[in-house]
């Protein structure tokens, strides 16, 4: 006997991914649960563009120095209007870094995501900084309205070998606290995008903290002995889910004849 019901196609789709498809229609216009999600969703990621990142808290989870600095960009509504001035440190902050010999320094700056800092950026840093022993790593910054490029002056400033930026990635209307890494060997003002390299979409639905650390570290590493970052560096992995431990994530992996 018919009960009247019609199984909706698309469910066991959306269920692997937050991505907005098979939304059907009522009239010409959305089912009032699909626009409800979308009206969620875009105010999430508002608040992800102006939300603050509570900096003290957040420096107290890292457990390690730190270092609070600020852009040239003297609020939110500057730093969303003026994209240059989030590139550069206040007099304030470039006095207050200490030059040193450091393999590396971390950079977390709020960028347009505060919930993806919060929620990924300092296990994020101890999972890097594990998979680093022996290396001399610098005080992290916390830098506040800041852009991938404050790094550079903040490496330079601080004489550290490369750097590595954490920061919030611009939200969308599926994912609203993803993190972005950016490491740039030999920072310095005026260094260009082709010479970083990037690891996107760090997030608990995309490529999760574990993950990223070891990409991260493994191209730490190769930027170390290379001398090189951005687009030189190639990440040539065979497996990037192997278990902590089992080699660098980026070294390519011999197959034998057969394989």
């Amino acid at each position: 006997m018919s009960t009247g019901v019609t199984r909706d196609p698309w469910a066991r789709f959306r269920a692997a991914t937050r991505a907005r498809i098979g939304l059907g229609r009522v009239g010409d216009g959305l089912p009032t649960r699909a626009l409800l999600d979308f009206q969620l969703a875009h105010a999430r990621a508002r608040d992800a563009v102006h939300g603050a990142v509570d900096f003290d808290a957040l420096a107290a989870s890292l457990g390690r120095a730190v270092v609070h600095a600020h852009s040239a960009a003297p609020d939110r509504a500057t730093y969303l209007r003026r994209p240059d001035l989030g590139r550069r440190l206040d007099g304030a902050s470039r006095a207050a870094l200490a030059k040193g010999d450091w393999d590396a320094v971390f950079v977390i700056a709020d960028g347009l995501s505060a919930a993806a800092v919060t929620d990924h950026a300092a296990a994020m840093v101890r999972a890097v900084i594990d998979r680093l022993p022996g290396w001399r790593i610098a005080p992290v910054v916390l830098a506040r309205q800041g852009r991938v490029a404050l790094g550079d002056e903040v490496g330079e400033a601080m004489g550290a070998a490369m750097v590595a930026v954490l920061i919030g990635e611009r939200p969308g209307l599926s994912v609203a606290n993803s993190l972005g890494a950016y490491l740039t060997w030999a920072p310095r003002v005026g260094r260009k995008d082709s010479e970083r390299n990037c690891i996107s979409n760090i997030h608990a639905d995309g490529l999760t903290v574990e993950a990223a650390a070891d990409r991260l570290a493994g191209l730490m590493a190769e930027a170390r002995r290379l001398k090189l970052t951005g687009i030189n560096l190639k990440e040539d992995a065979v497996r990037l889910d192997a278990p902590h431990g089992q080699g660098n994530a980026l070294v390519h992996q011999q197959r034998g004849k057969g394989s």
